[in-house]
This record gives C-alpha cells, sequence and structure tokens, in this order.
C-alpha cells in the first residue's frame, strides 16, 4: 500500500517537474530552434496522458478498431492508458530497457495492452543500448548522445519496423508514437521508406542531447516531402504530432 502511494506521489511529481520545465522553455526557447515544429493544419487535438509522458492526438478518426504503437514506455504508461480508456483499442507497446520490462510486469494491465520487451532498430538482432549517465532515469538508447554513458552499455534485442509489422501482420497504423531518447532520427527515414502506412505519427524530438544545430529540422523536411503536417506541438516542442495529408 505505501508502495504504491510512494509511487503516485513520485509521479505527480515528475508531472509538475515537466509541466514546470515545459513553460519555462516555452519562453526561452530561441524562435529559429522551434519555426519548423509549429503546427501547419489546423485540426482537432486532445493531450493523452500526463505532461511528462503524453502526446497531442487527433481523435475524431480513431475508434476501437484502431492500430497504436507506442515505442519508448518508461517508467510511464500514462499516454497509453489514456488511449485504451478513451478509444478501447488495443495498444502495441515496445521497450527492451530492464527497468521499464520490470515496471510493465509489475503491473496489472488489460488486455488491450500487449507489450514486447524489445526495440526498434534499422536491422533486427542484438544491439548495443546505452544506459543513461544518470543511473536514477531509465531510458537508454541505441546512439551515443550526452544523455548516455558510452562505456556502460547492455545487450537487447531489437528489431526492424518491417520485421515487427510482417509479424504483427500490420500494413497500417493508425498511431505510431515514438519516443526512443534520439534514435528516431535514424529510425524515421526507414519507416517512410516502408510499404507501411501511418496514419498519424507522435514523435519526441531530442535536439537536445546533440551537439549538431536542430537534427528534427531535416526530419519535419522528409516527413513534410513523404506528406505529413504537423497538427500539434507541446508547450516546449519537444513532442510533435503528424498527420498525413491522404487520410484527411
Amino acid at each position: 500500500m505505501m508502495g504504491k502511494l510512494r509511487s503516485k506521489i513520485n509521479e505527480k511529481r515528475l508531472n509538475f517537474i515537466s509541466f514546470i520545465r515545459k513553460i519555462r522553455l516555452r519562453f526561452t526557447l530561441p524562435k529559429a530552434e522551434i519555426a519548423h515544429l509549429k503546427p501547419t493544419i489546423g485540426l482537432s487535438k486532445k493531450w493523452y496522458g500526463n505532461s511528462y509522458g503524453g502526446f497531442y492526438v487527433h481523435p475524431d478518426l480513431l475508434n476501437s478498431s484502431s492500430i497504436v504503437y507506442s515505442f519508448g514506455i518508461g517508467k510511464d504508461i500514462s499516454f497509453d492508458k489514456k488511449v485504451m480508456k478513451n478509444l478501447q483499442c488495443s495498444v502495441f507497446a515496445f521497450d527492451p530497457t530492464p527497468k521499464s520490462i520490470a515496471y510493465v510486469n509489475a503491473l496489472n494491465l488489460p488486455k488491450l495492452f500487449r507489450f514486447f520487451p524489445i526495440g526498434i532498430a534499422l536491422k533486427t538482432g542484438q544491439q548495443k543500448f546505452y544506459l543513461p549517465k544518470n543511473e536514477r532515469a531509465v531510458s537508454a538508447s541505441t546512439t551515443i548522445n550526452s544523455f548516455v554513458n558510452e562505456n556502460n552499455a547492455i545487450t537487447v534485442a531489437m528489431k526492424s519496423w518491417e520485421d515487427i509489422t510482417t509479424e504483427l501482420g500490420h500494413s497500417v497504423i493508425d498511431v505510431l508514437k515514438i519516443d526512443i531518447e534520439g534514435a528516431e532520427y535514424e529510425i524515421l527515414p526507414a519507416i517512410l521508406e516502408s510499404k507501411v502506412h501511418v496514419k498519424q505519427l507522435l514523435i519526441e524530438f531530442h535536439d537536445r542531447f546533440f551537439e549538431e544545430p536542430i537534427l528534427s529540422k531535416t526530419t519535419v523536411d522528409l516527413l513534410k516531402e513523404a506528406g505529413y503536417e504537423i497538427f500539434a506541438a507541446s508547450l516546449n516542442y519537444e513532442e510533435v504530432s503528424f498527420i498525413h495529408k491522404n487520410i484527411l
């Protein structure tokens, strides 16, 4: 009982800290760094999840038959819970991080939540997974960046986008959420090149992890070329929601 109470208190604290951080960044980020992340199309939107782990979705085209993929669970499934509660559809969740796997296994989750202890990569197989510098942090990454300790890596199971979607039998994804700690920049081009059609694409960009200037700009340009428009962004423009024009 005390453990659950402590967990709820920590969750509320993390949510509050995240909200304050987003508000602060909202008014301090240089306009040149966020101009490409602003909405380009007006649509109805709803925030699914808490401040720390949530994203905007366009719910009007979603229902109990929708297919939702959620890459990067960490220790926060507030987004996934909201999807299941509001839409009554299955969530296919993926995360190879040991702390995430332990977290999910300890929860009493509905059958709608289908968890796979694997990550997404360009190739299927065992791969190095770099753990965070902060030992209290959860999320790790396949890419070396300022957040991870390149001298502290484990080996985890990874699968390519093609293998994941083929094995699950999905050629159309209604919502694809990606929060993979900086690996999004190498994974998204492969997703765009595949034959799988993604209707809504929710991405947390991690420009802050890298010295290179505004990596998300190149990715956003690729998405626009592929027919996607931004319909929503979080307060600090890190969680950005795209929709494909052919479903409007």
